[in-house]
């Protein structure tokens, strides 16, 4: 399926940097890569543990405060 983007130009600009610095992708590959990992559901339990700030995080611990180390 096609579909059409706005992209401002200094980010196009961009864009033509990391493909001539990556010839082996192209602008499609880029922006799918993109949206992948902006869209990825994010676990935060790991790192909210490794900073001492909540102990045995469950997944949903970044957005879910009564996790919280009280003390």
């Amino acid at each position: 399926m096609k579909r059409t983007l706005y992209i401002p130009d200094e980010l196009w600009t961009q864009l033509d940097q990391y493909l001539k610095d990556h010839p082996e992708q192209n602008p499609s590959s880029v922006v799918q890569a993109a949206l992948a990992e902006k869209l990825r559901p994010k676990n935060g339990s790991r790192l909210l543990s490794l900073a001492g700030i909540v102990e045995n995080a469950p997944t949903d611990a970044s957005v879910n405060e009564d996790y919280l180390i009280q003390g």
